[in-house]
């Protein structure tokens, strides 16, 4: 027990120094000894018991000062690893850390971060004409941080948790109606991309795989396209600027096989012998690593999204050279044609299990939540279905009743002229005797 410089007892862990200041001292459940010093002994008792409180109910922290970005870069390299997540997903994360996260809270310590701070962070974001899907990146990595940050009781909270974003209304995602298909795909026919849209809608393949397949991925004897990769143009760690790279499916369920109809075997047949022609020109220029490509530019190229975008836009400006503004085919990625093969594909009464395995998505509610619009169509016409069954029985019924009716009518006259004709013979044979 300390005692101040009068020899008078403080109380555990609290003594007075010679400068007459007071200090108090305690062991914490991490081996440390934190101290705390004032000329006011009353505040050193205050912070004192506050501590030892804190350290008791264990919502003190190993690391009092480490700042937010520090954090980040060890729960990348602890929980984010090579093993875990894939270069490009790494660098999305890096993205939305440095550009939206990092400038307002980066520098704060963890154990001072509130809610109220995230709140104010989402909110900068939704004025600044962020949507749904930014903020909730945001808040998604700011959940996991703190997650595992508590497990290393480096915070004793997760200030996100609990907090419900408004999504708002999520446009529908752009598929080609089929007029609209009928009219691109002929005006394209025989064009040099002709055979990548064709095969693109054909199967529901996401851009970066369809441009990524080589000829060993296709089986045409099975009839199927084994998707293992997908083409990737970023700058990643250690290139000095956008670079092709081979990637990993978005997720573990994108490793799939997808069926062929026959017009894609026969796309994917001209392709090969298309490609062929191009790797034998002297103006050839493969990117190494990248020479097996099935679909490639003029020059033997990888196709990034922006040539992918410009080639169907070329096709969208012939189209729409002759017709009138409404009339026109809007702009639309390529990623409208997946969405395009879904919708068929729903068009066609395929089950939508069916579709989630075909589309790669994790699960099946991201399927039905995707196309929501059309599931909510399909109910209508499904219900009109119903409503003609529903009217022909109800109308078989409405016959049969007033057929009984007839033949009950019928019954009564036939004994009304039997009753009538006894006693015509009765009144006959009294006659007669």
């Amino acid at each position: 027990m300390g005692k101040d410089l009068k020899g008078k007892e403080l109380g555990d862990g609290i003594c007075q120094r010679k400068d007459g200041r007071y200090v108090a001292r305690f062991t914490d459940r991490f081996g440390k000894r934190p101290e705390f010093k004032d000329f006011d002994l009353s505040k050193v008792k205050e912070q004192y018991k506050k501590a030892v409180a804190e350290n008791e109910l264990k919502l003190n922290v190993a690391e009092e000062n480490t700042i937010l970005s520090e954090w980040y870069q060890t729960w990348m390299r602890l929980y984010k690893g090579d093993d875990v997540i894939c270069a490009n997903t790494r660098r999305h994360y890096n993205t939305v850390f440095n550009k939206h996260i990092e400038p307002t809270l980066g520098n704060r310590k963890l154990k001072d971060i509130k809610q109220i701070h995230i709140l104010d962070l989402i909110k900068n974001l939704a004025d600044n004409g962020y949507l749904y899907e930014t903020k909730n990146k945001v808040r998604i990595l700011m959940l996991d941080m703190y997650d595992k940050a508590m497990r290393s009781d480096l915070a004793n909270k997760n200030p996100a948790r609990g907090i419900d974003l408004d999504k708002g209304k999520t446009p529908e995602p752009r598929a080609l109606t089929q007029e609209e298909q009928n009219i691109f795909f002929e005006c394209c026919k025989g064009t040099f991309y002709d055979n990548l849209f064709i095969v693109a809608v054909s199967t529901g393949l996401r851009p970066g795989e369809v441009c990524g397949l080589t000829p060993d991925d296709i089986d045409f004897k099975a009839k199927t396209i084994d998707v293992n990769k997908t083409l990737l143009y970023q700058k990643l760690e250690g290139d000095e600027q956008k670079e092709f790279h081979f990637d990993p499916p978005k997720t573990k369920s994108s490793y799939r096989k997808v069926p062929m109809t026959e017009r894609c075997i026969q796309a994917l047949k001209r392709q090969m012998a298309q490609r062929s022609v191009i790797n034998s020109r002297s103006t050839a220029k493969p990117v190494k690593g990248f020479e097996n490509l099935i679909f490639t530019t003029r020059w033997g190229t990888p196709i990034n999204s922006q040539i992918y975008s410009d080639a169907i836009d070329k096709v969208l400006e012939e189209i729409n050279l002759t017709r009138d503004t409404l009339e026109q085919i809007t702009h639309f990625s390529g990623h409208c044609f997946r969405h395009t093969f879904a919708t068929r594909c729903f068009e066609a009464g395929v089950k939508p299990k069916t579709v989630q395995a075909y589309l790669g998505h994790a699960s099946l509610k991201m399927t039905m939540d995707l196309y929501t619009h059309l599931f909510e169509d399909h109910s209508v016409k499904e219900m009109e279905k119903l409503s003609n069954i529903m009217d022909e029985t109800f109308n078989d019924t409405a016959d049969l009743y007033e057929s009984e009716c007839e033949d009950l009518v019928d019954a009564e006259e036939t004994k009304e002229v039997s009753d009538n004709s006894m006693k015509d013979n009765v009144v006959y044979f009294k006659a007669a005797r």
